[in-house]
């Protein structure tokens, strides 16, 4: 311990007679320290926490869905730093002042996109920070810059919110509406030559699709009207047997136009086709065309009854009139259908012979019909989405899918986030005092002396039989008094400028406040 502490009141001894060494070193130290500490130009940092909530029942119902509002808001975080925004934010700021020209400009924004940082933090906040270190603005200024980039991109975030759906549904709606118009002419087209092809081929052929089916139903609908001719053959038949044995006239009966004789059906005709022109039908109605015919059958009996009427004969049976106007109905439903089977074998016969001299008509005709239905089914799909997007324009106009709620605004910081000058001044003058100490202590080291007369022995090896004290005169002793108050006075010196160093920065703080 003796050892020890010897040691230590030898070094304590060294730095002392070296202590304006130490002070000197402390001095060039504390001020190279302070200098770099002062060119350090301060940072200031502003930033805000938004909210971001997600709406989740009406887009739900519109076919949005929550991988695409993810996706919505994320692509509203990347777009957030884009070009053209940060240009507005610079527009809005001191920091057009340091863009004269379009080079400026660029290496502005370019500055300002590294100083921002957006954060998604899990809870749907967004954190928006942006710092100012620009070394030709003062701090007021920089801390300005600062709070109102965060401001111009919150700005920027909510006025994409806003209409960036918007301006993409109008491009959507009119990108389709040109689609739609494209494939409605293509598809018109397409219609028009399957109905060329149609009339062409198999214009008279029942149903639609392919010649192969539209003979197919030839073929069904001919064998029913054969059934149809058949039976009613059988029921033409009956009604003449049935008409041979029923008399003409009746003895002993009024002559007049009774509802049963022919001219009072044709009477009843005639006004049934004054009542359908006063409805307005032409002549070519098909009831109009049928009532015509009628009148046209019942004339020659009409004929009979009056010239028997005239003859003083009896008047005309009812049943056979009625059984004559059945006989003419029946055979005209038998002409009909004989015409239309007839009309269809022809057709058939026509188509068929077409086929074996035009082996590649049925494939024409399917590969008419796929183009009209491929085209078909995308307008159709192209309408579908039209709609869709119509909807979802509708909804983001009136309605916004995002809710962007401002938690935390920017304010103007009052302390710069770097450097931390408090710190780093007083760091500096440890730092300072340290290296003096050391300078002094390793000048020591240097330089052979010996302050005890045990290091003097023990350096020597020789036994050391006496020493003598120094003799202080009192001239001396002010001499050195005047030194150590000197000494005193570069220590609170340097105390001193740290002390002002450090109002100097709280005075800046509060200036920017």
């Amino acid at each position: 311990m003796d050892g020890l502490y010897d040691q230590v009141r030898i070094a304590i001894h060294q730095v002392w007679r070296r202590r304006w060494l130490a002070i000197a070193v402390a001095w060039g130290v504390a001020v190279a320290g302070w200098l770099v500490v002062a060119l350090i130009p301060s940072t200031y940092e502003a930033k805000a926490r938004l909210f971001v909530q997600m709406q989740s029942i009406l887009p739900n119902q519109v076919g949005v869905t929550p991988d695409e509002r993810n996706n919505q808001l994320l692509r509203l975080r990347q777009t957030l730093t884009s070009n053209e925004n940060l240009i507005r934010v610079v527009r809005r700021t001191d920091l057009n002042s340091l863009a004269d020209n379009e080079a400026e400009l660029g290496r502005v924004v370019s500055a300002l996109r590294a100083r921002i940082q957006v954060v998604t933090q899990p809870d749907g906040m967004i954190e928006i920070k942006a710092t100012s270190n620009i070394s030709g603005f003062s701090n007021g200024q920089n801390a300005r810059t600062a709070a109102a980039s965060v401001q111009g991109l919150i700005d920027m975030f909510i006025e994409q919110n806003l209409s960036g759906d918007r301006r993409e549904t109008g491009q959507s709606l009119t990108f389709l509406d040109e689609e739609l118009a494209r494939r409605e002419t293509a598809l018109r087209e397409a219609e028009q030559r399957r109905m060329e092809f149609d009339q062409r081929f198999a214009g008279l052929l029942p149903g639609d699709g392919p010649i192969s089916q539209r003979m197919g139903a030839a073929r069904a609908e001919i064998a029913n009207l054969e059934q149809q001719i058949s039976a009613a053959q059988g029921s033409v038949n009956a009604m003449r047997a049935q008409l041979q044995s029923t008399p003409q006239s009746l003895p002993g009966l009024d002559g007049g136009a009774s509802a049963g004789t022919a001219t009072g059906q044709i009477a009843q005709l005639e006004a049934q086709i004054a009542q359908a022109r006063g409805r307005g039908w032409t002549d070519s109605h098909p009831d109009i065309v049928s009532a015509r015919q009628q009148i046209a059958r019942l004339r020659p009996y009409a004929q009979g009854e009056r010239q028997r009427g005239a003859n003083g004969a009896g008047a005309t049976n009812p049943s056979y009139i009625s059984l004559r106007t059945m006989l003419a109905e029946r055979e005209a439903q038998l002409a009909a259908a004989t015409q239309r089977r007839n009309q269809l074998q022809s057709d058939l016969a026509q188509l068929s012979s077409r086929q074996s001299s035009e082996p590649g008509l049925a494939a024409e005709q399917d590969r008419l019909g796929r183009d009209y239905n491929v085209l078909k089914q995308q307008y159709d799909q192209l309408l579908a989405n039209r709609e869709q997007v119509r909807l979802r324009g509708d909804m983001a106009s009136r309605t916004t899918p995002i809710q962007v709620q401002v938690v935390e605004p920017p304010s103007v910081p009052s302390a710069p986030s770097a450097p931390n000058r408090p710190i780093f001044l007083t760091a500096i003058l440890f730092l300072a005092v340290v290296a003096g100490l050391g300078a002094a202590f390793a000048a020591g080291q240097l330089q052979t002396t010996f302050p005890t007369q045990n290091r003097l022995a023990s350096v020597t090896g020789l036994p050391v039989l006496g020493t003598l004290s120094e003799v202080i005169t009192a001239p001396e002793r002010s001499r050195r008094r005047q030194r150590l108050i000197w000494f005193g006075g570069a220590g609170a010196a340097l105390a001193g400028s740290w002390a002002i160093l450090m109002l100097v920065e709280f005075w800046q703080r509060s200036s920017v406040a």
